[in-house]
Order: C-alpha cells, then sequence, then structure tokens
C-alpha cells in the first residue's frame, strides 16, 4: 500500500434517516467518550445528519435524505426542502462532492430486513477490496454487498460525497427501536473500519485472505400490483427473514392474498436482501437481488 493516499480526516454520519437509531445513540457515545474512535493516523468528525426527522420520530419530513447527493440536486437552488437543503449544508461541511475536504465517510444505518452486519460498498478498487477482506477476516458474520453498478460519483447516497465512503447496514432492527445486539455489531463493524484506515495510513496492513464471497447487487424487485398499482400481494414465507438465501428459478418468491403462489422466474442464481425493508413500502419494493460473487484482494 505504499504511496497510496492516505484518508485522514474521516466523518462518521448517523441519522441519515432518523428512525434509524443505532447510528444515533452511537455518535452520542462517542461525543461523550471520542476516544472510542480515535485513531493515530486520522481525525474523526461525528455528523448527525437529520435531527429534525429524529425529533418527530419519521424517516424523513420532506424526502428521503440519502437521495440527495447527486451532482445536479447539489447544485440546484431550487431544491430546498429540509432534506435537500440539509444535504446541501453537509455537502458543504464535509465535501463539497468532487473535491472534498474529507477523506472517508462512514454512513451508519438501520434495515428493518434480516441482514445482519452488512458494509455496502460502493467501489471496488483496491481500497474497497482489502476493506471487506479485513472486514470478512475479523468479523466472520459480516457479509460484504457491492453496489459498485454505477460509478461513485453518480450515486446519490451521502457517502458518495467523498471520493472514498461506505455504508455500514445492520438489522434486523424495526424502525425507532434499538437492539442490543443491532447496536454491538455496528459498534464492532465501524471499529474495524476505522482501524483498517488507520492501517492503511501507516502502510501497516496484515496480511489478508486472497479471495472472500461477496453478493453484487443486480436488480430490485416490486410486490405484485394490480393494474391500478395496488398490492396484491406479499413477501413468500420462504422468503422472509431470508435474506442472502439462495434463490433458484421456480422457488416461490410471492403469495397473493387469494392463496396463489408466485415463483420466481429469473435466469440467475439470486441471493434476495432488504425483504420486505418497511422504508420502502413508500415504492412498493420487496427486495434486492444480489449474484453471489468471489472477490479478489
Amino acid at each position: 500500500m505504499t504511496g497510496t493516499k492516505k484518508l485522514n480526516k474521516v466523518a462518521i454520519v448517523g441519522g441519515t434517516h432518523g428512525n434509524e437509531f443505532s447510528g444515533i445513540y452511537l455518535l452520542r457515545k462517542w461525543r461523550e467518550t471520542p476516544q472510542l474512535v480515535e485513531r493515530d493516523s486520522l481525525t474523526v468528525e461525528t455528523v448527525f445528519a437529520n435531527p429534525k426527522a429524529f425529533e418527530e420520530n419519521k424517516r424523513y419530513l420532506d424526502c428521503d435524505m440519502n437521495r440527495q447527493f447527486g451532482h445536479d440536486d447539489l447544485n440546484n437552488p431550487e431544491l430546498a426542502n429540509y432534506e435537500q437543503s440539509r444535504a446541501k449544508a453537509i455537502n458543504a461541511q464535509l465535501g463539497p462532492k468532487g473535491n472534498a475536504k474529507t477523506n472517508f465517510i462512514i454512513d451508519l444505518h438501520n434495515t428493518t430486513s434480516n441482514m445482519g452486519p452488512s458494509l455496502i460498498l460502493l467501489q471496488t478498487d483496491a481500497f474497497n477490496r482489502q476493506l471487506g477482506a479485513y472486514v470478512s477476516a475479523k468479523m466472520p458474520n459480516a457479509v460484504i454487498v457491492l453496489e459498485d453498478h454505477v460509478a461513485v460519483h453518480e450515486h446519490c447516497f451521502l457517502s458518495s460525497i467523498t471520493e472514498q465512503g461506505v455504508i455500514v447496514e445492520i438489522g434486523p432492527q424495526p424502525q425507532s427501536v434499538i437492539r442490543q445486539d443491532v447496536l454491538d455489531w455496528m459498534e464492532e463493524m465501524t471499529g474495524h473500519i476505522l482501524d483498517f484506515v488507520d492501517l492503511h495510513n501507516r502502510d501497516a496492513l496484515p496480511d489478508l485472505p486472497a479471495s472472500y464471497y461477496a453478493f453484487k447487487y443486480h436488480e430490485t424487485l416490486k410486490l405484485p400490483e394490480n393494474a391500478q398499482g395496488e398490492r396484491i400481494g406479499m413477501v413468500h414465507r420462504n422468503v422472509q427473514d431470508a435474506d442472502f438465501k439462495l434463490l433458484r428459478h421456480g422457488d416461490p418468491i410471492f403469495t397473493l392474498f387469494d392463496g396463489q403462489e408466485i415463483c420466481w422466474d429469473g435466469d440467475y442464481e439470486a441471493y434476495p436482501h432488504f425483504i420486505n425493508e418497511a422504508a420502502y413500502y413508500d415504492n412498493n419494493l420487496a427486495m434486492s437481488l444480489a449474484k453471489k460473487v468471489v472477490v479478489t484482494v
């Protein structure tokens, strides 16, 4: 790693969605005991992204904040509702996107889906491949998810403000609830990520696994709808809570309210995740599907 760019300024962001509580309460803890997230080679800034949504116990007030960080939107002064304004303020604080003063963002999220401790990587350059290997080695129950289907600067996520950024996604946890196992996983994973960045900065990375499995996003499925766009079915009981479990062609995937089963007709081996995520019901989304891949370090 000698000669690679050092990531000396790190931001940990919580509360991008106001009813995902783990990151919010961890921020409070780390602000009271900052030594828990301090590392020798970097400085850490903590950012509470959406305080008004938290106060009102909502995911957001006007729109999903984690979709407001595209270049065009950040530079459009007419987009000025609460989340859009907060996105511009956070971009000014940590960015600006494309020339950010911050080097690395860890954005903390909860999911209502049974995804366990998941690390979402937005790109698969050498740094991210090594980060995934390090977290996998230190935390064997961690799941690595790749959302590198678009270039990082084309993502609209908060963590795309910086050249390097990741999303920590831990579940299952109901909205506006705190579970100790989920909180502990989030704290542990964040600690491993900070350790990795520190080791990277000091050219002191240990030997890493030559490869590991990850789940590469492929597509999103909607819940069954009628011609009027009304929901007429639900996730099949065999799929519910089976995040990252294999789904094959012909397996039941939905059950209609009249009892009829709908089977998956895809032509590849799929791994559902974000299954029945409560936040996605606004768009009638049922789950994301991934392909299982080998990441070479």
